[in-house]
């Protein structure tokens, strides 16, 4: 028994020993890695939008008067040239017979004047009358064509006036709400429109970005005018967040940046053949972006440090910051890099929000090999003891 012990105290020693020996290693963590690959996306921008007529006409009375007959209704689809409303006609009509009945009578009026000239001609040339005679009949002339005149563009205007009366589309669309209803007043002094008649046909969303967003478009594309023939067809989505199903055309782009807001207005058109848009709504314009070949990151992958973004790069197992340059269009989910990665680069794509410089990084799922020189000492020392027992 003794003879045990002292064999079993010496092992003890050894093991101890070989534990003072071994050296300090730092623990090294698993973490999620991703490869740099090269890739092809498309990232998308929603802008707030509000949704026009190709045409929204207010309509106004160009004669006062009261509303006689409404020959149309709200949301009513018309014709250009169809009748909308129509204005009491009477006193415009009793205006023109008084105008025609003013051109017949200055038409009668010149007859006599030019009998007179005639005559007061032939007899000057008898020697009958004097020369103040016959000017005195040529400006009776005169004076009776210019009042023929008058009365005559006073019958134009009468026609017109009564021509008002009926107040018809100047195009094809949808009318709008009616506010004034027969026997309501109205006039050219009225400040609200008769109605309003939409163009919907086409539609027309209009839609706001920055100065540095345009700049960036004018960039991509090398000039507005190739913007616009070169930009993809855009999306809109609704108000009740589903998608319109048919693609739109950005058509124009205005030269003018507004001062107050720093933004500049574009303009996209929509087909609408089955009229589910409508003048006055609202949504949101979808504007996509195709990049080929470029590298793309998680954003989680990814931590910002004074306006700067950064991804660790794993280098010889090591976690290295390192600053990246991205576009400033975002998914809210994935940079585009436009320098900072090459392809084939190592990042750590999980908890880079808590990670140090420095900091030893073990690839998940990457198999490491397995050292333990105590475990080996004690295998060693297990069958002498036993072959001592």
């Amino acid at each position: 028994m003794k003879k045990i012990s002292i064999c079993a105290a010496a092992v003890s020693c050894m093991l101890m020993c070989g534990c003072q020996q071994k050296p300090m290693q730092q623990t090294v963590s698993e973490y999620e890695v991703l490869t740099v690959v090269p890739t092809d996306r498309t990232l998308s921008e929603n802008y707030s939008a509000s949704i026009r007529g190709r045409q929204d006409i207010d309509i106004y009375a160009q004669v006062s008067g009261k509303i006689a007959q409404l020959c149309v209704t709200e949301g009513q689809r018309v014709k250009k040239g169809q009748t909308l409303f129509i204005i009491d006609q009477v006193p415009y009509k009793a205006a023109l017979q008084t105008a025609i009945a003013n051109v017949e009578a200055a038409k009668a009026g010149v007859a006599t004047a030019q009998l007179t000239y005639d005559s007061k001609k032939e007899l000057f040339a008898r020697n009958v009358v004097s020369q103040f005679d016959l000017s005195t009949a040529e400006n009776a002339l005169l004076t009776a064509k210019a009042q023929l005149a008058q009365v005559e563009a006073q019958e134009v205007n009468a026609r017109n006036n009564l021509s008002y009366t009926v107040v018809s589309s100047p195009s094809d669309g949808v009318v709008g709400t009616l506010p004034f209803r027969v026997g309501s007043l109205v006039g050219p002094s009225t400040p609200t429109p008769l109605t309003t008649v939409s163009d919907n046909s086409e539609m027309y969303v209009y839609f706001s970005m920055t100065e540095n967003q345009l700049l960036a478009l004018t960039r991509e594309y090398g000039s507005i005018d190739n913007t616009l023939k070169n930009m993809p067809d855009v999306r809109l989505q609704l108000n009740d967040g589903s998608m319109y199903d048919q693609p739109g055309r950005i058509e124009s782009i205005s030269g003018v940046i507004d001062t107050s807001t720093g933004s500049v207005q574009l303009r996209a058109a929509f087909p609408n053949k089955e009229g589910l848009l409508h003048s006055g709504g609202s949504g949101s314009l979808i504007l996509p972006h195709h990049y080929t070949d470029c590298i793309v990151v998680p954003q989680s992958a990814t931590f910002e440090l004074q306006d700067k973004v950064y991804v660790y790069k794993v280098i010889d197992g090591i976690a290295t910051s390192s600053m990246i340059n991205v576009a400033n269009i975002s998914n809210g989910k994935e940079y585009i890099v436009n320098s900072g990665l090459s392809a084939g680069d190592v990042i750590v794509n999980e908890g880079v929000g808590l990670m140090r410089e420095g900091t030893p990084v073990k690839p998940k799922n990457q198999q490491a090999a397995v050292t333990a020189p105590a475990a080996d000492a004690a295998a060693a020392a297990q069958p002498e003891t036993e072959k001592e027992e």
